[in-house]
């Protein structure tokens, strides 16, 4: 990468920084390419000519954020934790996207950008998938995850829990506290709610 290339994806990566930072305190509709600019101090010119328009922005920034956080859960998977930890791992990566993506802007994303759907969508089948059986795997032949419960059904219990997104992202924008609402989430899906451990 020349010293250009370097420039502009440093440019970028500022631009992209500051719409999540924007995130926390706007909704994304209400986000405009004016106030970005101003708050990146760039130009309007600058935004458009390395992203197209703010919806490409808002997408880009996004898929960012999922493959980052897909390429940590290969990572936690791949330096053979216990599934404790792993749980415990994936858990505080979990609060840093939702800390990074509003439920508002996940939402927006995931339900109404048919573009940023179809990515999301496409990773999940390729990756996280695959990614997700080797987990279960991996868990079953060290002891920790049950032989009683086929990894089918595992799947299928995630494929439902992902279907039932939007209201679990309104159920967490109400809960007031992200971090108990999500332990309570992973722990109701390790443990169930007779809490055995």
């Amino acid at each position: 990468m020349n010293g250009f290339e370097r420039r502009a994806e440093e440019i970028k990566l500022r631009i992209k920084r500051t719409v999540l930072e924007m995130l926390r305190e706007t909704e994304p509709k209400k986000l405009r390419v004016a106030d970005i600019a101003a708050r990146a101090s760039v130009s309007q010119v600058t935004i458009y000519n390395y992203f197209g328009s703010k919806e490409a922005l808002l997408r880009e920034t996004f898929q960012d954020g999922v493959v980052r956080a897909t390429d940590e859960f290969e990572a936690i998977i791949g330096d053979q934790l216990t599934m404790k930890e792993a749980v415990q791992h994936i858990l505080v990566a979990d609060r840093e996207v939702y800390r990074s993506f509003p439920p508002d802007f996940v939402k927006t994303m995931v339900l109404e950008d048919q573009e940023c759907a179809a990515f999301i969508e496409t990773l999940y089948r390729d990756r996280v998938i695959p990614l997700v059986v080797r987990f279960i795997e991996e868990g079953k032949a060290r002891g920790e995850i049950t032989d009683k419960v086929s990894t089918e059904s595992i799947m299928a219990y995630i494929q439902f829990m992902k279907e039932k997104m939007a209201p679990m992202l309104d159920l967490l924008e109400k809960s007031g506290d992200l971090d108990r609402f999500l332990g309570d989430m992973i722990h109701l899906f390790f443990y169930g709610i007779s809490g055995k451990e």
